[in-house]
């Protein structure tokens, strides 16, 4: 104990082991490990410009509804259907609570609600079908609007586990969200008997999850520990840890609140004990010291006696949470909250001021955390000096709606400039650690990933030639069919054993498509370089206020489209950022405009990502969006956003991108809808050969379930400026023979499947191409004529190739060149194909 209490006490960096001593600290040591998470709290403070505040935010509490489909031992809130007069408050009920809220000076909406009630009792499912509604959720995000609406008041939604999707749909109507970890015993989870046994949503998995893709996805969120429910003292430090662990690689995390087990009557629990005030402290003066002085750390005040409420200041807290003057703690009614005039006082005597802050954090009121939609309401509720509350603003109800006005409504900025310049003006986008995170954790990350491939030999396995042999032979005899440890040992080829490698590809690719190198006339069109998503591989990417951000009007984006049918060209590719602005319509919007002006065009558009940020701004489910762009003129999609269909590698390399099962959704519904697409990988960056192996894999079972991949497309990892490599994460790009090995493995591993294997010119160069034509591929992508998303990333292979470049790339391959459409076809012979390119 002496010896983590003076670690502590040095600011040294604590182990778990040394933090479950601590939590164990009483008597004088307790004293010690609160004095010191009090400095630690004040230096936070004053980093943060407000020395000496304390804060609380004024709310009311609005249980949306009581039900639930977990069974928490410890739970008064949930109940059942006979219990209350309605599965869910009506709007008007929701309304007059926040409307009174309103006029007593309230500033936010605490939404509190069960985990879907609607999976679990037939008279949720029957009240939301009646009421319109498809799910818990969609009644959230409309009651948050109106509140927003006629009330002025901002929602804090705690909806409970919230998928991926989920968070990007609410995000825009509340400045904050929450839920609470609890704990990350899976022991309380897994044994009968345990509190949370029965509860699917109280798997510590599922709730790490949500807290990762709240910061994935650039939430404010509010989370949390529940101390004294049966976690032991080991459990309670690998729970603080895994706080710290999210709250660095991310940032969404915006408070953490230590909330002590109270007993409450009628519960399973109701024979245990309230959890002693002393452990309490050292939990929340341990969660304090690991977590640092820039998290804001939070205590119930109302779970301890007014004259206890001091301690809770003294053991490093520098946030009471939301205190209400109109309704009661839905959570634990038997405990009323303090008047906010003697809390005010008890932080006084403590020689602090205590102030009201607004349901986010200051520096979380901005973008990326805060959705543009958003801002008028804040706005007229914040401090501008300060970021906390304006004490004398009381709420009143403003417009919320999706932008308006098409696309030609966003914010342009030095779009010729922009686009056509060679280099780079800015040497980072603006919002450089609020986009990417924290970097000390990534390295630390995929340092410790590194080491235990290396030493399970899994990335590179030691092979002798007879096993590199018999895998060549399988791969011979029958190539779709070769086992995991073949295909990572020819993923791994090298010499003459990739040679030979190469040759069976390039046979295949011969007895499958010919002898023709084919590619596409295009033009690829990046209507905007404004992105809150927050990739840190790419170097493309722009905050809009930032000298580099450009989006294009809806004209000039037809007008490229254009200029490119005019020379030839038989498609625009479309992609572009996630801009805030960016109106649910507009994606469909494009089309049209190109459609309008040049009817033959193929218009391939919109990767995954775009189709669920389209998805989610729109209302529409994926497969409703996907059929209204197609409806609008959509040709095809391009499979990019895969990167590595491996969420432990995407999570490293992006930061708010889909996770792998929503890209396959996306895909496979596009698929569907009769929308053909491309499929990618990127890869040379902080993954491995397995990594390749398993993307190929499930991009093969992808498309037997679909049959709509057209081709596969390698891209490798151009590190050159970008984020992930000059923060020293990623390596700089894949060998000389991995490029060789990956083309031969993707025509060997598809075959039978995806006929066309292309290669990235962009990305190898011309020699780079012919190596690979060389080893099974048969396609050479675009002339591009406009490519700037691999040029910003560093890429110095140019941004067009001329048909007579492409042609001339084919016969160094000794092979000739084919113009194809983009779905494969023949071109039809026009005087359109006169080809001003050539």
């Amino acid at each position: 104990m002496r010896r983590a209490l003076k670690r502590a006490d040095d600011g040294k960096t604590l182990d778990p082991a040394e933090v479950e001593v601590l939590l164990s600290a009483s008597g004088p040591a307790l004293e010690q490990l609160m004095s010191t998470a009090a400095r630690v709290r004040d230096q936070g403070l004053a980093d943060a410009g407000r020395s000496g505040i304390i804060t609380y935010s004024k709310k009311v509490f609005i249980p949306l509804t009581r039900l639930c489909r977990d069974r928490c031992h410890y739970c008064t809130f949930a109940t059942t259907p006979g219990r209350v007069h309605s599965p869910y408050l009506s709007p008007d009920e929701v309304l007059e609570i926040a409307r009174q809220g309103a006029e007593l000076g309230c500033k936010e909406a605490l939404f509190t609600l069960g985990d879907a009630p609607e999976d679990r009792w037939d008279a949720a499912k029957t009240w939301l079908e009646e009421a319109g509604y498809d799910s818990t959720l969609d009644y959230v995000r409309a009651m948050s609007i109106r509140v927003l609406e006629e009330t002025g008041l901002l929602p804090h939604l705690n909806p409970g586990v919230m998928s991926w999707q989920n968070l990007q749909r609410l995000k825009p109507v509340a400045p904050s969200m929450g839920m609470m970890l609890e704990t990350t015993s899976r022991r309380l989870f897994e044994e009968k008997g345990q509190p949370h046994f029965g509860s699917p949503d109280k798997d510590p998995a599922i709730r790490l999850r949500v807290l990762e893709d709240a910061g994935r996805s650039n939430v404010p969120f509010t989370t949390g520990l529940l101390i004294g429910i049966g976690e032991n003292l080991e459990e309670r430090a690998d729970s603080i840890f895994a706080l710290r662990k999210i709250a660095r690689q991310y940032g969404g995390i915006q408070e953490v609140i230590i909330q002590g087990f109270r007993v409450k009557p009628d519960t399973a629990m109701r024979n245990d004990a309230d959890v002693p005030l002393d452990e309490w402290l050292a939990a929340i003066a341990a969660t304090r010291i690991v977590l640092g002085p820039r998290m804001r750390v939070q205590a119930p005040p109302n779970l301890v006696d007014l004259a206890e409420a001091r301690l809770l200041l003294d053991a490093g807290v520098d946030d009471f949470g939301g205190v209400s003057p109109l309704t009661p703690d839905h959570v634990n009614p038997e405990r009323p909250w303090p008047q906010i005039d003697d809390l005010a006082k008890v932080t006084a005597d403590a020689g602090f001021t205590l102030r009201e802050r607004l349901t986010a954090h200051p520096e979380y009121l901005r973008e990326p955390w805060l959705d543009p939609r958003l801002i008028s309401h804040v706005e007229a509720l914040v401090d501008p000096e300060t970021g906390l509350a304006n004490e004398d603003a009381f709420p009143k109800g403003l417009p919320w709606q999706e932008p308006d006005g098409g696309w030609d409504s966003v914010g342009r900025t030095d779009l010729h400039t922009a686009i056509d310049t060679e280099g780079r003006r800015t040497e980072t986008r603006s919002d450089f650690d609020a986009a990417y995170g924290d970097w000390d954790v990534l390295r630390e990350d995929v340092a410790a990933r590194r080491a235990g491939e290396s030493a399970s030999g899994v990335s590179a396995p030691e092979r002798i030639a007879a096993e590199t042999k018999a895998a060549l032979a399988a791969a011979e005899r029958d190539p779709a069919g070769l086992s995991d440890a073949q295909a990572l040992t020819l993923m791994t080829a090298t010499g003459p054993a990739l040679d030979q490698l190469a040759k069976i590809a390039d046979d295949l690719r011969k007895a499958v498509v010919g002898d023709d190198v084919t590619y596409v006339v295009n033009r690829n069109i990046n209507f905007t370089n404004v992105c809150y998503t927050g990739c840190r591989f790419c170097a493309f990417a722009q905050r809009r206020t930032d000298a580099d951000a450009y989006s294009l009007s809806m004209d000039e984006v037809a007008q490229r489209a254009e200029e490119a049918w005019v020379i030839g060209a038989t498609e625009v590719c479309m992609q572009g950022g996630i801009h805030p602005d960016l109106p649910g319509t507009a994606y469909a919007d494009l089309v049209k405009a190109v459609k309008d002006r040049v009817p033959e065009m193929h218009v391939h558009a919109y990767s995954p990502m775009e189709i669920v940020n389209g998805s989610v701004r729109t209302g529409l489910s994926i497969e409703d969006f996907l059929i209204s762009v197609k409806e609008a003129g959509l040709g095809s999609i391009p499979g990019t956003a895969a990167e590595i269909l491996d969420d432990d590698v995407r999570w490293i390399l992006t930061k708010g991108k889909l996770p792998t099962a929503s890209w396959i959704e996306v895909i496979s519904t596009a698929h569907k809808v009769g929308l053909p697409s491309s499929s990618t990988m990127m890869y040379g960056h902080v993954d491995a050969p397995h990594h390749w192996v398993q993307h190929l894999r499930t991009i093969a079972a992808v498309q037997d379930q679909t049959g709509g991949f057209t081709e596969f497309v390698l891209l490798p990892f151009i590190h050159t400026n970008s984020p992930i490599y000059l923060a020293g994460v990623a390596r700089p790009g894949p060998t000389y023979d991995e490029n060789r090995a990956v083309h031969a493995m993707a025509r060997i591993m598809l075959h039978g499947r995806i006929d066309n294997i292309q290669c990235s010119w962009v990305k190898l160069g011309t020699d780079g191409c012919v190596d690979v034509l060389n080893g099974g591929v048969n396609d050479i992508g675009g002339t591009l004529m406009e490519e700037t998303i691999s040029r910003m990333a560093g890429s110095k292979h140019g941004s067009r190739k001329s048909i007579e470049e492409l042609t001339q790339m084919a016969t160094a391959a000794g092979r000739p060149a084919r113009q194809r459409t983009t779905t494969y076809g023949e071109v039809p012979q026009t005087s359109h194909t006169a080809l001003e390119l050539a």
